[in-house]
């Protein structure tokens, strides 16, 4: 079969297609036949040796997939041949076939096609986590989304507005927040070319967001924790601007909760929780509340321009690699 490989940790220009052997599922695994892979920000960072996991080289980045069982281990219960899924693996995404812990792969709703599959459970999972189980988001508070227009960040607008949530969300571009007006934010912020602290201030009436959800960092998340209201919870989710340096008074003056969300971690050590959460998350989108937004579908041999485009922020919401 054949796969993306990453020989030596560097940039995604050093990535190569070759063909690999294909390998049998252990007794808790399954063999997938890869139909769909989307491309997340963690595989720019495994890549480059700069993720909390680190495979062992040659290896395969991508972890959130949908394709049909080739294979079941005998343990495996819940799966059979020929079934179509989706799921998250730690790495090896980017190949026409990949092992799967089975703990992590559920079947598919026939109505939702492959590519939607896989680019459903990360960012759906993550900002669901996040929301429910990290800030506790209530009804009517005031939910601020940083990086608004892309994967979790177009995921979290809906699932803040699904769960009540007056939704402001802030972006570089008028054509990033556009899409996110379409997905349900009540306002919008361009912080390329406002404050985002007094914007901020200015539609909360003074009060501050009740939950800030920041897969960002940088410049940006001292900005936003400043404009965070009274017992706020500010969510750390990612950083690709940068991991910001927070001054310690500044929860002690707002009685603010700083929260980190790890869903990978979540999902691995409470997987009866995040069972709960996936089925949840599939019984929205069989109702027809959440649409995942796919902006660009890239080969396999097109994968290293992929997560360079991820790398460069010149995509919206999700991008999908097909074998």
């Amino acid at each position: 079969m054949k796969a993306v490989l990453c020989k030596e940790l560097g940039l995604p220009s050093a990535l190569v297609v070759e063909e690999v052997t294909s390998k049998k599922p252990g007794k808790k695994e399954v063999l997938i036949e890869v139909k769909a892979c989307s491309v997340n920000y963690p595989d720019t960072l495994i890549i480059q040796g700069l993720y909390q996991f680190k495979p062992e080289l040659p290896f395969s980045p991508g972890s959130d997939i949908a394709g049909i069982v080739k294979e079941v281990g005998e343990e495996v219960k819940h799966l059979k041949p020929g079934q179509e899924v989706f799921g998250i693996v730690p790495h090896g995404g980017f190949a026409e076939e990949v092992i799967a812990p089975a703990s992590g792969v559920f079947p598919k709703p026939a109505a939702m096609d492959f590519k939607v599959a896989a680019a459903f459970m990360m960012a759906y999972g993550t900002s669901y986590h996040a929301l429910k189980d990290r800030a506790h988001l209530q009804e009517g508070e005031t939910l601020l989304v940083l990086g608004a227009s892309g994967g979790v960040g177009l995921a979290a607008i809906e699932l803040g507005k699904l769960m009540g949530a007056k939704v402001i969300a802030a972006a570089s571009t008028d054509e990033k927040l556009a899409l996110c007006k379409e997905y349900g934010a009540d306002q919008t912020i361009n912080y390329t070319q406002e404050n985002l602290k007094e914007r901020v201030k200015a539609l909360t009436n003074g009060k501050g967001a009740d939950v800030v959800y920041d897969p960002v960092g940088g410049d940006y998340s001292e900005a936003a924790l400043r404009a965070t209201a009274w017992e706020g919870r500010f969510l750390v989710v990612g950083f690709p601007a940068g991991i910001a340096q927070i001054a310690l008074n500044l929860p002690l003056l707002k009685g603010c909760q700083i929260v980190g969300v790890f869903w990978g971690s979540f999902a691995m050590r409470s997987p009866q929780k995040n069972m709960q959460n996936t089925m949840a998350l599939i019984n929205y989108y069989t109702k027809g509340e959440l649409k995942p937004y796919i902006d660009k579908v890239y080969s396999l041999e097109q994968a290293p321009q992929a997560l360079q485009d991820m790398m460069d922020r010149k995509t919206k919401g999700k991008v999908i690699v097909q074998p």
